[in-house]
């Protein structure tokens, strides 16, 4: 077996059990070659290596699983396999170990690039693109939205789902009081966006699969151009309202902004989106204000974590400060 980068302890993978396992899926024989790490994430271990010539990406949970690690990875091997065949661009899912732990399971790797982690060319000269890549976004999240949820039977609880986030996201806010030396959520106009939001409740929507966390950070592009190669990270995957999805992506756009600055305006991305969903959009603002609602309460609990010393206070920081720009954009969409 080839030797591997010393960023991840490679004795978590026991590769005879591994190779024993392909053995008995009939999947290509041989040594276990150009073992690398695939970084970005920081959840999940991910392994690529070549067996019998063929390229692989292994996802399995950390080494300190979390109470909900393999039961998250359970969920994402199910996704991954009730969308191939489908449009949505997401890894091939190859073979999954599900009945014991810890769970894992193979995936075809992806040929593109994360752009938040740098540019390629032709990306890095051509401002067209880079434009176009925000485009592209959009175009992939449709397609996410256009697939039935019959794909995933008795995955999420579509029922209530739109009812139940702003108590949903306030009492993980009010969970954060549990932790020493933090004093509290000192976010302007609070209770007033949760209000505004309760008030404001879309009284129907179509359920579809929702991908939970739809940013740019968790897409890769094609090397060739500004297309979608694929969107990565389903563990937040449920079903619920896919107009969500669209809210975050246009509520994370400045952040975006800052790797991409020719990325186009959020009124271009949903008309995007528009022209390839027959979902109703009348109420989009609301969506963009629930998106920043909630990512700013869940950065907020490493500001919390950071004030009772369990996470480092410069990042806490820097998140506490994120979450006050979001509730601010939040009070834009809000007054528009």
């Amino acid at each position: 077996m080839a030797t591997s980068s010393s960023h991840i302890d490679l004795s978590l993978i026991d590769f005879d059990v591994l190779g024993a396992w392909m053995d008995a899926h009939d999947l290509p024989r041989g040594r276990f070659e150009q073992v690398q790490p695939v970084p970005g994430g920081t959840q999940n271990v991910m392994v690529r290596f070549e067996r019998g010539g063929v390229p692989y990406v292994l996802r399995r949970p950390p080494l300190h699983v979390r109470a909900k690690s393999n039961e998250v990875l359970r969920r994402e091997a199910r996704v991954l396999a009730a969308l191939d065949g489908t449009d949505v661009p997401a890894p091939r899912l190859v073979a999954a170990q599900t009945e014991q732990e810890p769970v894992f399971y193979l995936m075809e790797p992806v040929d593109g690039f994360n752009p938040t982690l740098g540019l390629p060319e032709p990306h890095a000269s051509d401002p067209a693109i880079r434009q176009r890549m925000g485009l592209e976004a959009a175009v992939a999240l449709a397609a996410l939205g256009r697939v039935s949820p019959a794909v995933l039977p008795g995955f999420g609880r579509p029922e209530g789902f739109l009812e139940r986030q702003v108590p949903r996201w306030m009492g993980e806010l009010e969970s954060y009081g549990r932790l020493d030396g933090y004093p509290g959520p000192e976010i302007p106009r609070l209770r007033e966006t949760a209000a505004w939001l309760e008030r404001h409740t879309p009284a129907a929507f179509t359920p579809g699969i929702m991908h939970g966390d739809y940013h740019l950070a968790n897409l890769m592009f094609s090397r060739e151009g500004p297309w979608v190669a694929a969107i990565v990270d389903w563990e937040m995957c449920t079903i619920g309202d896919p107009l969500l999805d669209l809210g975050w992506l246009v509520a994370t756009l400045p952040s975006a902004r800052e790797q991409l600055p020719e990325l186009p305006a959020p009124e271009e991305l949903i008309a995007c989106y528009a022209e390839l969903s027959e979902r109703d959009l009348s109420a989009v603002d609301w969506y963009v204000v629930m998106a920043c609602f909630k990512l700013g309460i869940v950065l907020e609990g490493t500001h919390a974590r950071a004030c009772a010393g369990k996470a480092p206070k410069d990042i806490g920081d820097l998140l506490h400060q994120t979450t006050l720009d979001l509730f601010a954009r939040a009070q834009t969409w809000i007054s528009r």
